[in-house]
């Protein structure tokens, strides 16, 4: 089964994308067309692009990003769970990004944005155009999640609806196309 990386990219204390990928990664498992692993930006923990090597030569020096090479290089396809900063992405997303070059190529990727009343989308719409450059292949499908933060319980649950939900599992049938159309073009 093809492997998908649901990515918190957010790091900030007090987060809401924790929750919210613990939700979608729950639909991706039950869609039962991936095994689903999760990766936290914020544990990633990567510094600043510090590589002297052009990340296109793939010819690492350190630690870190052998391990984040390794990471991107097992997935067949992402999901970047984003919120929006000041109309866009976090610089820890284009950070991790730009670590990397080649082993983002020929994967789909899809999107879980949140925010305020746009509900990310000004985040997704910026990050296409890095994510097509990579030639990973965004969906058209997303989850769209206006002000989330309310929606998530003391427990630390987010408790999405049933539209939310369908937008999830339209995103995961998406990907698992693309997914399947792409992976000749990575043998």
């Amino acid at each position: 089964m093809p492997t998908l990386a649901v990515i918190i990219c957010s790091t900030r204390p007090g987060r809401v994308g924790v929750p919210i990928a613990n939700w979608f990664s729950s639909i991706a498992v039950a869609h039962g067309g991936f095994d689903v692993e999760m990766i936290d930006l914020k544990e990633v923990n990567l510094p600043q692009y510090d590589e002297p090597n052009h990340p296109v030569l793939a010819d690492y020096v350190h630690d870190h990003t052998k391990r984040w090479s390794a990471t991107v290089s097992r997935a067949d396809a992402f999901v970047f769970v984003t919120p929006e900063y000041n109309h866009s992405f976090s610089a820890a997303t284009k950070n991790a990004i730009d670590f990397l070059h080649n082993e983002w190529h020929h994967k789909a990727v899809g999107f879980v944005s949140y925010g305020g009343v746009s509900g990310g989308t000004r985040a997704v719409q910026a990050l296409k155009p890095v994510c097509t450059a990579l030639r990973m292949v965004p969906t058209v499908a997303g989850v769209i999640l206006p002000l989330p933060f309310g929606l998530v319980d003391d427990a630390g649950i987010f408790r999405g609806d049933d539209a939310m939900a369908g937008a999830a599992n339209a995103t995961l049938d998406e990907l698992a196309r693309w997914t399947q159309t792409l992976k000749a073009m990575r043998a």
